[in-house]
C-alpha cells in the first residue's frame, strides 16, 4: 500500500469533499483503512439519510425469511385493512410491496409537501393518503422521504413489533450495531440540530413511534461497513445467516431504472456494473464491489450538492486498496 497515494487521497478528501466525517475500506473482510475527518471520531454517529432505505430493505427481507411477509407481490392495502380508500380511488388498490421497494409506485403530489409531512402525527397514513392517484404503477419515481414510510407500517403490521425493536433483535444486535432510541422531534429546531449532529444514536420516528423508512437513522462508518460486509458475505455474519442469500441476490439486481439519471435500481439499493450501493443525501454511501470483494463506507455531514462519492471511490479508493 503506497503511503504517498494515501496522503494524496486524504488531501483530496479535505480539499474537495469537505463534509466527509469518516471512511472505512474493507477487502476480503479485513479492514484496510479507517479514518475520520473534521473532528469526527469512531464514536461519531451520523444521520445517513436515504441509506436508511437500504436498511429497511434488509428488514423486509428478514421479515420475508421469517414468513411474516409472504411475497413482494402482496398488495400494500392487504397490510392496512383498516385504511379507508376514497371513492373512485382505483390505482392504490393495485400497488404492491414490490412497487414500493423498486420506486415504481405513483403518488398524488407533484412537489414534496415536506412541511405537512414533518408536522403530521402519522407518517404512514400521510403517505398512504398520497399513494396512487392518476399515475401508473410500474413507472420509476424516486421518492426521497414521503412514501417509503409505508414500508415501516408494513413491517410493523407484519411482524407485530416496532421497526426499531425488530431491527435491534434481528440485525443491529447480531452485527454489534448500537442504535439507542427512537427520536421524536418536537420542533423544527430539534430536527435541524439532529441533521447536523455527530453524537445522537437513534432513529427518527413520528409521534406514533413508527420509524422513518426513507431517512432518520444514525450510524457510524464502521456500522455502515458492517452492513456492506453482511451483503458481500451473502447474509452471513459470525457463521449465522442474518438475511437469506436469496433476498440479497434479488434485492441487488435491476428491477427498475431511473432513465433520466441512467441508474439502475433494485429493492432500495442502487445497482452498478461491479456491485451495488446504498446512497444518501450529503454523500453518505455504502458501496459493495462484488468483483473486487471490497466494501467502502463513507459517512458525511449534510451539505447540498456534494461531489459524487462514486467518483471518489473510482479515482482514489479502489486503485489504492485493491492490490
Amino acid at each position: 500500500m503506497n503511503q504517498g497515494k494515501i496522503e494524496t487521497f486524504e488531501k483530496a478528501v479535505m480539499r474537495d469533499y469537505g463534509n466527509i466525517a469518516g471512511i472505512v475500506v474493507l477487502k476480503d473482510g479485513e479492514t484496510l483503512y479507517e479514518n475520520y475527518f473534521h473532528e469526527c471520531t469512531a464514536n461519531s454517529r451520523i444521520h445517513i439519510y436515504s441509506v436508511t432505505k437500504s436498511i429497511i430493505s434488509i428488514l423486509i427481507g428478514i421479515a420475508m425469511d421469517k414468513g411474516c411477509i409472504k411475497s413482494p407481490d402482496q398488495k400494500v392495502l392487504d397490510f392496512f385493512p383498516e385504511y379507508e380508500v376514497k371513492k373512485r380511488e382505483t390505482t392504490i388498490q393495485t400497488i404492491t410491496l414490490k412497487n414500493l421497494l423498486t420506486m415504481t409506485a405513483p403518488y398524488k403530489y407533484k412537489f414534496n409537501p415536506y412541511i405537512k409531512y414533518f408536522t403530521s402525527d402519522n407518517w404512514v397514513k400521510f403517505s398512504l393518503d398520497l399513494l396512487g392517484g392518476k399515475g401508473q404503477a410500474g413507472k420509476f419515481r424516486y421518492t426521497p422521504l414521503i412514501g417509503p414510510d409505508i414500508l415501516s407500517g408494513i413491517l410493523g403490521k407484519a411482524t407485530g413489533q416496532a421497526v426499531i425493536n425488530f431491527a435491534w433483535e434481528n440485525l443491529f444486535a447480531p452485527l454489534g450495531i448500537v442504535v439507542e432510541k427512537n427520536i421524536i422531534f418536537h420542533s423544527k429546531e430539534e430536527q435541524l440540530a439532529f441533521n447536523q449532529s455527530t453524537d445522537i444514536s437513534g432513529w427518527a420516528a413520528d409521534p406514533m413511534g413508527v420509524n422513518a423508512a426513507g431517512w432518520g437513522l444514525t450510524l457510524s462508518p464502521v456500522d455502515m461497513a458492517k452492513i456492506g460486509q453482511l451483503y458481500l458475505s451473502h447474509g452471513i455474519w459470525n457463521h449465522k445467516q442474518i438475511v437469506s442469500a436469496e433476498w440479497i441476490s434479488e434485492s441487488t439486481k435491476e428491477h427498475s431504472r431511473w432513465e433520466a439519471q441512467n441508474l439502475s435500481y433494485g429493492y432500495l439499493w442502487w445497482i452498478y456494473k461491479d456491485g451495488f450501493a446504498a446512497m444518501g443525501d450529503g454523500g453518505n454511501t455504502i458501496y459493495v464491489n462484488t468483483k473486487k470483494n471490497m466494501v467502502i463506507s463513507i459517512a458525511s455531514l449534510f451539505v447540498p450538492k456534494v461531489r459524487d462519492r462514486m467518483e471518489l471511490i473510482a479515482k482514489y479508493i479502489e486503485p489504492i486498496f485493491d492490490n
